[in-house]
């Protein structure tokens, strides 16, 4: 394997670039909560004490003194898992972040089901059902290590305020290395004419394979990375829903109001399309590894198959 065939973290490329950007932006500033480790922190804490906040588990603590940091001119990144970011401080990333309008960026790690065997309390299967419902708030959640870091390359210019999703696997990886990020802006990777797949983040690789399994059987599906959240590309989604008789919607999160929700609202308005939603079920989730839960939910390359297969027999 080449080095750019090499497949990373989220977390591996993030600590990168953040690194690198020191360089250039001397207010930079990594606020934590007692996650430096399981961020992939470490080596930039170490290198950078000084631009290093330690919160301790106090995620609430941690975003208003980041807001308070965003407020004197300060680009501070607040690193904490997904499922306590978008839920324990909510109230502080609504006010005290989007609602003045501070350039805060809150990188929620180890989200969907990544914390397998540690159970419903840490995971975060709601997060981009809350965070989208934020006013002034942008949501992204990137699929590979080319796209988060051009992702984060866009959040080091920007100054608006931002929550991006991450997990912990090593990504497969669906872009190349020459790939450009931009806001509001949906991706069609894979062109096709039955189906159309729309996934984000770790799942859109299943997506991917699953078209490609879905092309030995004559079923040409078309695969779009919606990475961009929120700014959500209305204009595309609108389009594929007049091109298409089928949508089929896959993410690593409840099946209420996430992107399979987001989908709905702009192809409710063309009534000839139909939607399928795939995605964590209305209860607790089972405990495993993350590819025997995502197997178990037919979020596999094998379950995505089976679901488009049945969906467009009806």
């Amino acid at each position: 394997m080449n080095k750019l065939d090499e497949k990373l973290t989220a977390n591996a490329v993030i600590a990168k670039t953040l690194d690198e950007a020191t360089t250039s932006d001397p207010d930079l500033i990594v606020v934590t909560c007692d996650s430096r480790g399981s961020a992939g922190l470490v080596p930039f804490t170490n290198a950078h004490p000084d631009r290093t906040i330690e919160m301790g588990i106090a995620e609430q603590n941690a975003v208003t003194v980041a807001a308070g940091m965003a407020h004197e001119g300060k680009h501070p990144y607040v690193f904490s898992p997904a499922s306590f970011l978008a839920m324990r401080a909510i109230e502080q990333v609504k006010v005290d972040v989007a609602f003045n309008h501070n350039n805060v960026k809150l990188i929620g790690i180890s989200g969907g089901n990544s914390y397998t065997w540690l159970g419903n309390t840490h995971h975060s299967l709601n997060d981009v059902a809350i965070t989208r419902a934020i006013p002034d708030l942008e949501v992204y959640q990137p699929c590979d290590k080319y796209q988060i870091k051009a992702l984060f390359n866009y959040l080091l210019k920007s100054d608006k305020p931002a929550y991006v999703r991450i997990g912990k696997r090593k990504l497969d990886n669906v872009y190349h290395e020459d790939f450009h990020f931009t806001p509001s802006k949906a991706k069609v990777i894979l062109p096709g004419k039955d189906v159309c797949l729309i996934s984000t983040g770790e799942t859109l690789y299943f997506a991917l394979q699953a078209a490609k399994e879905l092309a030995k059987d004559g079923i040409q599906a078309a695969v779009v990375d919606l990475a961009s959240i929120k700014p959500l590309d209305t204009k595309m989604i609108a389009a594929l829903a007049q091109k298409f008789n089928y949508l089929v919607t896959i993410e690593e999160h409840d099946v209420i109001n996430g992107i399979g929700a987001a989908v709905a609202c702009e192809v409710a308005q063309y009534g000839h399309a139909k939607l399928k939603i795939l995605g964590f079920p209305d209860e607790p989730a089972i405990q495993g590894t993350q590819d025997e839960v995502f197997h178990y939910y037919g979020l596999d390359t094998a379950g995505i198959k089976k679901s488009v297969k049945s969906f467009l027999s009806k």
